[in-house]
Order: structure tokens, then sequence, then C-alpha cells
């Protein structure tokens, strides 16, 4: 015989409400001189994550993605990106929930945000570039790390997300 769930555990949703391109900036500022050269890259990627509360269990995750190359200290060209979304995210405990908005929800924005990339770069005539997988359970992670030591500095709390 089986039990029946216990009514006191509240019951997880998750789900996308919406997901968009929030901002974006496309910048080839040595254009068509970077051109003439031997295309010998050097590339510096960022990336970040903001998170905020919409309205009782509905959050808006950002994944802001800056892609820098540059040859010869000349930039060759600057992709800002902020791939976005709205999430109902309802019956998580804090930690779940920082975990949800920190790896989960930048998870689901990341193939987004890397080609719409893949399509600016292409479309400012540079040859294809797709940004590597990136591990956000790693990041959450190292980002928890981090906050507890200053935790440990400070005295204050570190923040779920």
């Amino acid at each position: 015989m089986s039990e029946a769930p216990s009514r006191d555990v509240p019951q997880q949703i998750f789900e996308i409400q919406k997901l968009y391109l929030k901002d974006v900036s496309f910048e080839a500022p040595n254009v068509p001189d970077i051109f003439t050269g031997e295309w010998k890259p050097e590339t510096n990627v960022q990336l970040g994550t903001e998170t905020r509360k919409i309205q009782e269990d509905i959050h808006e995750v950002s994944l802001n993605i800056t892609v820098t190359t540059s040859m010869e200290n000349k930039t060759s060209y600057l992709v800002e990106l902020k791939q976005a979304g709205v999430f109902t995210l309802g019956g998580f405990n804090e930690a779940q929930l920082g975990h949800m908005l920190g790896s989960y929800c930048p998870n689901i924005l990341f193939p987004f945000a890397r080609e719409a990339i893949a399509d600016l770069i292409s479309k400012g005539g540079f040859p294809g570039f797709l940004l590597a997988p990136v591990n956000f359970d790693a990041l959450y992670s190292q980002h928890l790390q981090q906050a507890a030591r200053q935790e440990g500095a400070s005295g204050t709390p570190p923040t779920a997300h």
C-alpha cells in the first residue's frame, strides 16, 4: 500500500514565461582595415548574471555576455548582449531558488545568447565564432564559496543568488 504525499510539502513550480533579447550592441571600430591582415585574434569573454524579482514567484534572469576580440592591440569587434527571461518559480526553499536563478535559468538562456552572438559576428563580416559551453553549476558554486569567504571576513550573510 502506498502512502499519499504529505500535504505539508509545497509543490514546486517552474515555468518559462518569456525569453527575449533585452540589450545588444555590436561594434567593429577598425573595419575594413582589420580585414587586410592575417586573422590571428585574441578573444576575451566576460559572463555574468542578474536576477530581479518581478512579483511573487516571478523572476527575471539576465545573462550578460561581453565578447571582445582584438588583433595587435586593435579591437576587431566588441559584442555586448543581455539575453533575458521571465520565469515562474514557486515552492522552492531559499537554497533551491538560488540555484535555479543562478544556474538553471542561465543554462536555459545560454543557447539563445550563443546563437545571437554568433549571428552578429558573422553579419559583421568576421569568421565564425561559437562560445564554448559554460558550466553554470560550477560558476554558481564558485559564487557561493566567494560569498561565504566574504561573509567570514565581514560578518554579513551571503545572498542566495
